[in-house]
């Protein structure tokens, strides 16, 4: 039986507006585990399944230890089963140091980036390690060989500079068709920021974005992926600005399907 693993990363202290993405794993799991959902995914994979989904918790955080080095090594562990990992952020900036234990497993690899924001700024805030930062850091150690950039809608003129300067591909929001199809020859990585969707069907995020995808059109970009899908993480859902779990659920529901195309692309 195909496996998935699960790690919580709750960690914000890289936001730069609003903390509280750092408590989005438990509620997330919470209505992923609920009886009010079916846990098989669209494309037929119970996930209910004993067995199926391993947990490994939440990774606990304490001031004795770079958080950066725990994050690396914890998704490194998680990592060892080789199964498909999806992480449970904690803020965008979590995604820099995921990619640095994901590497080490995958020579060839392309993310694909969901998201409102491009977070490739040099240093945002003068930090380096900002949640408007990561893939800035990703592409400087080159942890990735390709980065697909989907949803974007607040494009600035540094952003345009570092989209040239590391050859990233952006298919802004304005460009996004009912039938997107990404052509990737390598395994996937998908970071999925969930300010991505448009805040009439996530609003529970710190920086909503109005003129996103529907909810329904990024499960069909997910599912229109047809290479094996080696990681994920879902980020930046704030609990505190959501109204009445809707977003949670969402998450939940994008976590399903994820899963559901890791197990159907590994075969």
């Amino acid at each position: 039986m195909n496996k998935i693993s699960l790690l919580g990363i709750p960690h914000d202290e890289n936001s730069s507006y609003m903390r509280g993405a750092a408590g989005a794993p438990a509620p997330i799991r919470r209505e992923f585990q609920s009886d009010a959902y079916s846990q098989w995914s669209e494309t037929g994979v119970d996930l209910g399944t004993a067995g199926r989904i391993v947990d490994h918790g939440d990774i606990q955080f304490d001031s004795s230890c770079d958080p950066w080095d725990l994050i690396e090594r914890s998704v490194g562990r998680a990592l060892e089963s080789g199964d498909p990992l999806i992480c449970l952020g904690g803020d965008h900036a979590i995604t820099h140091p995921i990619m640095r234990a994901v590497r080490r497993h995958h020579s060839n690899l392309t993310i694909v980036h969901i998201d409102a924001h491009a977070d490739i700024y040099h240093a945002y805030q003068d930090n380096l390690r900002s949640h408007a930062s990561p893939f800035a850091r990703i592409m400087e150690e080159r942890l990735v060989d390709r980065l697909i950039q989907v949803g974007i809608r607040t494009v600035n003129d540094h952003h345009r500079e570092q989209f040239e300067r590391f050859g990233v591909e952006v298919i802004e929001m304005s460009r996004w068709r009912e039938d997107l199809r990404l052509d990737i020859k390598t395994p996937i990585y998908i970071s999925l920021d969930m300010d991505g969707l448009d805040p009439a069907f996530a609003p529970g995020v710190s920086h909503r974005e109005p003129g996103g995808p529907s909810t329904r059109q990024v499960i069909n970009l997910i599912q229109s992926l047809d290479q094996p899908i080696v990681g994920a993480d879902i980020v930046e859902y704030n609990p505190k600005c959501d109204v009445g779990g809707i977003t949670a659920t969402v998450a939940a529901k994008l976590l399903k399907e994820i899963a559901g195309m890791m197990v159907k692309t590994r075969g």
